[in-house]
């Protein structure tokens, strides 16, 4: 079975629009390993497929100098091309368009034609100028790739399709570290990714070693590249030493010889005045490849041209990395400049400088300090296999308390987004017993433990943590520390239920935020938002949470932050802002190494499909989600897992299993279900409960006390609405009316215009039922267009039900529209009606201009309108 060929969609569209076209030529230029025979052979197949004679010329540097060697190799083939290889074994070209000329005929005999051409840029110039010509002249296809110019070069491969490689080259589960390494020491080079899955060994394919930092010394690729470096001069290969050990450096700081040099020959790019490589992976051979004294005297040249103050942390670095043994003072230098660098540098700067500071310090005590304070640096730099290796160093008994705290913080931390919930919450409050002498990091410790219990589903132990905290509370703590314990009390009183008593602390969360700042201080004070129900203000402080951990480098925090910026535009029914963010925050917990904060995004991703109809989509995320937080004991998402599923029942007309999924969000242990999504999901338990006919069974009314007085206390129309439409749906029909109404006039109020649409659904059926067709159909329409308009699927559906049961005109809608055609005609559908003329969307999807009148009628048969325009109001 051949495998796939990851991240050249672009690339392959291309191709198969020059075969569709059946003329032209198209040379993709790029370093060694970058994937261009793969396209090559993925060329051929394309052209095979349409039907299309493929002829291969390879390169060879033997050869390059041979007149016609390339099209005496390109010619052997086909049995018309006799005649012509007579000619170029006897040397007989004939006149200047003779041999061109019996090319084009040998080769049109054989029409169409598909040339692919490796190596083009070691193909003689002769051959390649008959090949120009026939392409030219004929309806033949030229499909070439170079290392040297072409008219597509073809970039690295993004993070994504990295990681899918490796997962084709690794089938069954990967460990995160191990796939994260591999995509950062590829650096986007396909070859370099099969090179460094080839060398694995069996302790980085358990995830126990650190993954490799780069391709293989004995891979082809590495030794390609080191051969290139091949017979340099020695002021070229100390620009390209001075280049490797600092990249980025500025042009300026290389020797001028030796800098243009390796920019004539194409090693070097210098870009806004800075060095780099042109081929990436070249950095670390030139590195490893010159000898310790080389290296050694790059690093003390480096150190030199650091020397304005703002460069304390760079010049410390090279003077450490010069030395070898064991030096105190420039380990002390180091760990301070460190220190003093820490507000404007990025973690993962740090975590190289203090990891170095360790290893030139002798005494074992402030060795175990940096070693932790490095882990810490990695962690927050969303490099936790980096943390565990440094972690790993740490030796128990020549630390302090302080320093053991620091390990227990770490640990913690880790295992709160790739562990079980319950070690992070015991790491971390064993952390915090151990840190007497810093008051503040104890609080929020305690606060990380208390999310390891949230996360668990265990408020009790939400509570203990509290609990703790409360009694290192002072009178005059700063804002910081009183935002900490004013937030610690108002969810204690939430999980009591207590939300009258919850809602002060929580707001004065939210007057303390501006004056406590940092990107933690901005994520509690957004959630504060959520439960009172402000969440316009939630996604405020959420965005301008994520700015911060963004500018500060503290990519550990990024996924985490995204999640609550997720919820916010969930409760605001902005639900394409919540798919979208909660997509790239699955991205990045995935990249981070963090699956219990993966599975959280995953949770949220199938809560929108669910909204939105999408039955495969919502399963497939939740079982997703259900399997990273399995072994990890996160009740978080087990419930809201088992949320998304009963919403898409509920959507289904399915009631009895809705209210069986959701009863399921209750709390019932560790790691099973959530008290906080339990009362989140009220409303649709007291619907489907209702529409089952099992409201008393299922606790409906008592599970809406609970809900009203959190709605109540917030204060929030969007909240107090879904409380009002739940009061309707257990009142008898009569009496439902005028609660529906309220719930419709605070619905107004709010932002959320699918829950509005819900209400508007429930009430004209309620409506129809009592005979007043036309009241009901009033708002059955206005549900059906705001559904349509977001995409609900099968919220439309069951409102179109409803509203020709009350005697309403029902039309086709876009989602109706949409499962009628192929994904190709939807894509073609949706482009006229954006205003495309046809020959726009042959060019956009690489069709004929037949092909796509051709798919243009079968829409307008199946949809069953009769112009452009009637098409486009339809979408």
């Amino acid at each position: 079975m051949s495998t796939p060929l990851r991240g050249r969609a672009a690339e392959l569209a291309a191709v198969r629009h020059l075969i569709e076209a059946g003329r032209g030529a198209l040379t993709f230029a790029g370093p060694c390993g970058i994937g261009k025979s793969a396209l090559l052979e993925a060329a051929a197949g394309l052209a095979a497929e349409a039907g299309a004679r493929v002829l291969w010329l390879r390169g060879h540097s033997a050869e390059a100098a041979v007149p016609y060697a390339g099209l005496h190799a390109l010619l052997q083939p086909p049995a018309s091309a006799r005649p012509v290889l007579e000619r170029l074994e006897s040397g007989d070209v004939g006149p200047a368009l003779a041999l061109p000329g019996a090319v084009l005929a040998a080769l049109s005999a054989d029409a169409p034609v598909v040339c692919c051409v490796d190596d083009a840029h070691l193909v003689d110039p002769a051959s390649l100028d008959v090949l120009g010509f026939v392409v030219r002249r004929s309806g033949a296809v030229l499909v070439a790739a170079s290392a040297e110019a072409g008219d597509t070069p073809l970039g690295p491969l993004d993070g994504a399709a990295v990681a899918e490689i490796v997962g084709d080259l690794l089938p069954g589960p990967v460990p995160s570290m191990l796939r994260d390494g591999i995509v950062r020491a590829a650096r986007g080079n396909p070859l370099a990714v099969v090179e460094l899955v080839g060398a694995l060994t069996p302790a980085q394919l358990a995830g126990t070693d650190p993954p490799p930092e780069h391709p293989p010394r004995q891979g082809r690729l590495w030794r390609g590249l080191a051969a290139a470096l091949d017979g340099l001069s020695e002021p070229v290969l100390d620009a390209l030493l001075l280049a490797a050990a600092e990249p980025g450096l500025m042009a300026g700081a290389l020797p001028p010889e030796g800098l243009e040099a390796a920019e004539a020959a194409g090693f070097l790019v210098v870009e806004d005045g800075r060095a780099g490589f042109r081929q990436p992976l070249l950095g670390p051979v030139v590195y490893e490849r010159a000898p310790l004294a080389r290296r050694r005297r790059a690093h003390r040249l480096l150190a030199g041209v650091f020397d304005d103050a703002g460069d304390v942390l760079r010049r410390a670095w090279h003077r450490a990395a010069a030395q070898d043994a064991p030096g105190p003072e420039l380990a002390e230098e180091l760990a301070q400049a460190a220190e003093a660098a820490r507000p404007y540098v990025h973690p993962a700067e740090l975590v190289r400088v203090l990891a170095r500071a360790a290893e030139l310090t002798g005494d074992h005590r402030v060795r175990a300090a940096r070693l932790v304070a490095a882990a810490r640096a990695a962690w927050s730099a969303g490099q936790p296999h980096r943390a565990r290796v440094l972690l790993a160093g740490f030796c128990p008994p020549a630390a302090d308390a302080g320093v053991q705290a620091g390990v227990g913080l770490v640990r913690g931390n880790l295992a709160l987004r790739a562990g079980p919930a319950a070690l992070a919450r015991d790491e971390l409050l064993a952390a915090a017993r151990l840190m007497e002498r810093d008051r503040a990091q104890a609080v929020r410790t305690l606060m990380r433990a208390g999310e390891a219990g949230y996360l668990a589903g265990d408020h009790r132990r939400y509570l203990a943590a509290a609990r703790d905290a409360a009694a290192l509370r002072r009178a005059d703590d700063p804002a910081s520390l009183q935002l900490m314990f004013e937030y610690l009390d108002g969810m204690a009183a939430t999980f009591r239920g207590r939300h009258r008593e919850a809602a002060g602390p929580l707001r004065r969360v939210l007057e303390l935020a501006p004056a406590a700042g940092g990107p933690s201080v901005l994520v509690w004070a957004s959630v504060a938002g959520q439960f009172l129900g402000e969440d316009a203000r939630a996604l405020r402080l959420a965005r301008r949470a994520l700015g911060m951990a963004r500018d500060r480098g503290a990519a550990a925090a990024v996924p985490q932050i995204i999640e609550f910026l997720v919820h916010a535009h969930y409760w605001l029914g902005r639900y394409d802002e919540a798919a979208e963010s909660a997509a790239e925050g699955l991205r990045l917990a995935e990249e981070a190494g963090q699956p219990n904060t993966a599975a959280l995004h995953l949770s949220s991703l199938a809560m929108v499909s669910a909204i939105r109809g999408d039955a495969e989509s919502a399963r497939a995320r939740s079982r997703a989600a259900l399997r990273l937080a399995a072994a990890h004991g996160v009740g978080m998402v087990q419930a809201r897992g088992a949320w998304a599923l009963a919403c898409l029942d509920l959507a289904a007309g399915r009631h009895a299993q809705a209210v069986a999924g959701l009863r399921a969000t209750a709390w019932t242990g560790r790691g099973q279900g959530h008290l906080v999504v339990q009362v989140l999901a009220t409303p649709q338990l007291v619907e489907a409960a209702a529409r089952a006919g099992t409201a008393e069974a299922a606790g409906a009314r008592e599970a809406l006390a609970v809900y009203e007085r959190w709605a109540d206390s917030t204060g929030s129309p969007g909240r107090r609405a879904l409380a009002a439409r739940c009061r309707a749906l257990l009142a008898s029909p009569a009496e439902s009316a005028e609660l529906y109404l309220h719930a419709l006039d605070l619905h107004q109020q709010a932002e959320c215009d699918f829950e509005r649409a819900r209400t508007q659904l429930l009430f004209g059926g309620t409506l129809r039922r009592l005979r007043r067709r036309r009241d009901s159909r009033e708002h059955l329409q206005q549900a059906l267009e705001t559904f349509d308009r977001l995409g609900a699927r099968t919220w439309a559906q069951q409102a179109r039900a409803e509203l020709r049961a009350a005697g309403g005109s029902v039309g086709t809608g876009p989602a109706d529209a949409a499962r009628e055609l192929t994904p190709q005609q939807l894509q073609i559908a949706r482009l006229v009606a954006a205003g495309a003329t046809n020959r726009e969307i042959a060019a956009r999807l690489y069709l004929s201009h037949r092909t796509v009148e051709h798919h243009l009628s079968k829409i307008f048969a199946r949809l069953e309108v009769r112009s452009r325009v009637e098409l486009a109001r339809l979408f």
